[in-house]
């Protein structure tokens, strides 16, 4: 063989590996900074959906939207889990269209007592919030508001008088008020918003979708999303 053809030969090898390295490489997914058992649960189903396509998850807790950001632009590989239509505002997301958990919003209280008539009734009130969560920066625009990067600092304002309510998931706040202690919370009824959630990955990892579908779908079948769903609401890890 010629030197020629031999490079040739070579440097094709080395594309097929590297593009083998790339087709078998982690995904690195980044969420919201913070313990919150809906986090946990999108972690362990989407860790065994990679997990069944030959991928490893690996997921980076990052402050506000940075986390939307970062997988925008590719410097993730997508975002842990987000309600639908976020392709809307971060065009290079391609939803995963198979719902990972039910995202409940509600509104915590310590003291604070009146009836809730959609999100026009927290206009009076100081509301905390965990930054990055779009659906409540969009719904209390105008409002009075103190956004915090994590869960657990929205609850310490509370109990420090700092804020009259906190607006956020069920699973996550009732977690973040039993981690410090406070047991006067309350949720007020009905809740504000309920929705599925759902994986993204950036564009570049579209040709994943299929096989991500088909695996959520087989785990869905085979009970694995209940048993995990049960697993993560319990602050539980593999």
């Amino acid at each position: 063989m010629d030197r020629h053809r031999f490079l040739i030969l070579a440097f094709a090898l080395s594309v097929m590996r590297a593009g083998a390295a790339a087709e078998s490489g982690d995904i690195h997914v980044s969420t919201l900074v913070g313990s919150d058992p809906a986090t946990s649960v999108a972690e362990l189903v989407m860790g065994e959906a990679y997990r069944r396509i030959g991928r490893v998850l690996v997921v980076h807790k990052l402050p506000g939207e940075r986390t939307l950001m970062m997988a925008n632009e590719g410097r993730m590989d997508g975002e842990l889990y987000r309600k639908v239509g976020m392709e809307r505002d971060y065009p290079n997301l391609t939803i995963v269209p198979v719902p990972l958990l039910t995202y409940e919003i509600v509104i915590f209280t310590r003291g604070t007592d009146f009836v809730v008539n959609g999100w026009e009734s927290l206009r009076p009130f100081t509301i905390g919030y965990v930054r990055g969560i779009k659906i409540v920066k969009e719904n209390t625009a105008g409002m009075k508001t103190e956004a915090v990067p994590a869960m657990g600092q929205a609850f310490q304002k509370l109990a420090m008088g700092r804020t009259d309510v906190v607006v956020g998931n069920r699973l996550s706040g009732l977690a973040a008020a039993e981690t410090l202690g406070i047991d006067d919370v309350r949720v007020l009824s009905p809740a504000l918003a309920s929705f599925p959630v759902y994986h993204y990955v950036n564009k570049k990892h579209a040709a994943l979708v299929p096989a991500l579908v088909a695996a959520l779908q087989a785990m869905k079948a085979d009970k694995t999303i209940d048993r995990l769903q049960k697993q993560g609401a319990r602050g539980a890890r593999p």
